[in-house]
């Protein structure tokens, strides 16, 4: 709901209406420190295997929104170019989600041009003209009742133009992606799509500043409670602006954050730790270095791993004793 004006880059542009409340202010503090602490634990460079577990639950959890069918092993076996039983639709909205989030990088967040690019790639042979803004009225119905009625079409390339200026202001990304994403939804700027939208380009803004965003799926959290990601929407549409949608993005980050920080090492077999960790490319390293990249570890799991890699001819032992270090020799097992 774009009704506040703003001066930037010499031009006068409309502000989308919120508040900076206490509650955004201590989400964007405890984001911006497990930031840092993924940093710091390298989790900022996940492991091969670990991506691609994420861009499936991402996928899976963005288009289960929408009504997609398809379990996470089938996206998975879609994902590896294997045959699929189900609804043609839903394993069409799977692979062109496939397509858009593999080239993820290449969409520029400020570009209009790029978001109606990947709007194209994300809906093609899905709805005609998916590269163009709607030519019609659109509402979203619950039951009986019209929810939200979209701004008229004649308005949409404008207020579409505005949102995209708002992107280039001052304003912190954390919360632009936030207001984007509202700003999105509420406009409808497409006949469909517009919901996996709003949470694709939610994370390619957030990606400008801090990539380790392409491999944390906030959707997964959105999904397991759908009912409150819609009736936020809703109730930031009777106040009149996107501050409610804020906080509830952001808790959403801030807990996936969690989710990433507080994954359990002991699940990882020793395989994927060998492989999680030769990504993070030490060239040389001590086994106190593997086992605090691995807290939840044993000394003993730690000495089988690096035995294990020893084998594998991942990497070589130099040293004796408290002297031992390990250069690696193979990047891939």
């Amino acid at each position: 709901m774009l009704v506040s004006l703003i001066v930037s880059n010499d031009s006068i542009s409309m502000k989308p209406p919120y508040d900076i409340t206490p509650k955004t202010l201590k989400l964007i503090s405890s984001i911006s420190e497990k930031l840092g602490a993924i940093n710091a634990n390298f989790l900022n460079k996940p492991s091969t295997t670990l991506r691609k577990q994420n861009k499936i639950k991402t996928i899976h959890s963005s288009l289960k929104i929408e009504g997609n069918t398809l379990t996470e092993e089938q996206i998975t076996a879609l994902l590896e170019n294997k045959r699929v039983l189900g609804p043609q639709k839903d394993i069409q909205e799977v692979l062109n989600a496939i397509a858009v989030y593999e080239s993820i990088n290449k969409y520029k967040a400020h570009s209009e041009k790029s978001f109606l690019k990947a709007h194209q790639k994300l809906m093609q042979s899905l709805i005609a003209d998916a590269v163009k803004y709607r030519k019609q009225g659109v509402g979203i119905v619950k039951g009986s009742k019209v929810e939200h009625l979209a701004p008229t079409y004649e308005n949409v390339p404008f207020l579409m133009k505005d949102l995209f200026a708002y992107l280039k202001t001052d304003e912190i990304e954390l919360i632009k992606s936030c207001v984007f994403h509202y700003e999105m939804e509420f406009i409808h700027p497409f006949v469909d799509g517009n919901g996996r939208m709003g949470r694709l380009w939610q994370t390619i803004i957030l990606m400008k500043k801090y990539p380790v965003f392409e491999f944390i799926a906030f959707e997964k959290l959105i999904s397991e409670n759908q009912e409150t990601y819609y009736n936020v929407l809703s109730q930031c549409d009777k106040a009149g602006n996107s501050t409610l949608f804020i906080e509830y993005m952001l808790s959403i980050i801030d807990k996936s954050l969690d989710e990433l920080l507080n994954f359990n090492n002991r699940n990882f077999n020793t395989k994927q730790r060998l492989e999680y960790f030769i990504s993070l490319h030490f060239k040389t390293f001590s086994r106190k270095d593997y086992m605090d990249t691995f807290k939840d570890i044993s000394s003993s799991t730690a000495s089988r791993d690096l035995k294990k890699g020893i084998d594998l001819g991942l990497f070589i032992k130099i040293g004796e004793m408290n002297k031992t270090r390990y250069k690696i020799v193979c990047f891939k097992l």
